[in-house]
């Protein structure tokens, strides 16, 4: 139990610059505190005392503002930040270096009794502030979830999920598990390449746009040096592609 009370305050401690020393760790972080107290919650529920299992989440839930239910179930160095107002339903399982904010909700969307009704989060992944993760689906290993993403299928290993309802980024699998960056932390799920896929859509459309436009202009361009006439066509603005690039970003 030390020992793994250990390995959460050394994983919160390199996760958050604003953690100090592992006293301050130990005696202020709710998180921690919701972790431990769930430890102690499964347990009694694993056992068949689930009455006493629930009145522990419940204090739990009185003490830190997050609520996990003791049926779920809860890896090692999960770090949960901030932590007010998260919710970890009872089928939930949160894998092993999984980094979670305010305001998460782990939820269900199933209502039959006995089945899996929420979300697993395997080894390392980041849920951002204000996210709900709904449904008994798989989020892969390093996957992201943006910042009030609404998440309602399964994100590949690797990935970013973000937007309402959320679209998925597809990141290099393979270069991420051999490289460095694999491990790298990113803060509420934001990394700065992470782009949203609408808007790198849109973006693509503009250029294409563009390139449709100067391959016109070249048509006209010839035709008029060929000296054939074309039905005359009323002038209009010039396609600004900077300007639409701005207002997508």
């Amino acid at each position: 139990m030390f020992h793994h009370l250990r390995e959460d305050i050394n994983s919160i401690i390199e996760r958050d610059p604003a953690a100090r020393n592992g006293w301050e760790v130990l005696t202020c972080y709710p998180g921690l505190h919701a972790i431990v107290m769930h430890g102690w919650a499964h347990w009694c529920w694993t056992r068949r005392m689930k009455w006493v299992g629930r009145f522990i989440s419940y204090i739990a839930r009185i003490i830190t503002g997050i609520e996990i239910h003791p049926g779920a179930v809860i890896g090692r160095r999960v770090f949960i930040d901030h932590g007010f107002g998260v919710v970890i339903g009872e089928t939930a399982i949160v894998g092993d270096d999984c980094t979670i904010y305010q305001g998460v909700t782990l939820g269900g969307t199933s209502l039959h009794s006995g089945a899996k009704r929420h979300p697993t989060l395997e080894r390392g992944v980041i849920v951002g502030a204000g996210a709900q993760v709904l449904g008994s689906f798989t989020v892969g290993e390093y996957a992201k979830v943006g910042s009030n993403a609404v998440l309602l299928k399964p994100v590949p290993s690797g990935a970013t999920a973000v937007g309402n309802p959320a679209h998925i980024v597809q990141k290099d699998v393979s270069a991420l598990r051999e490289g460095s960056t694999a491990h790298l932390f990113a803060a509420y799920g934001v990394t700065p390449n992470g782009d949203d896929p609408l808007s790198k859509a849109l973006q693509g459309l503009i250029t294409h746009a563009v390139a449709q436009e100067q391959r016109i202009e070249t048509i006209l361009a010839t035709l008029k040096a060929a000296g054939i006439c074309c039905q005359a066509v009323p002038e209009c603005d010039k396609f600004d592609s900077e300007q639409m690039n701005k207002l997508v970003d």
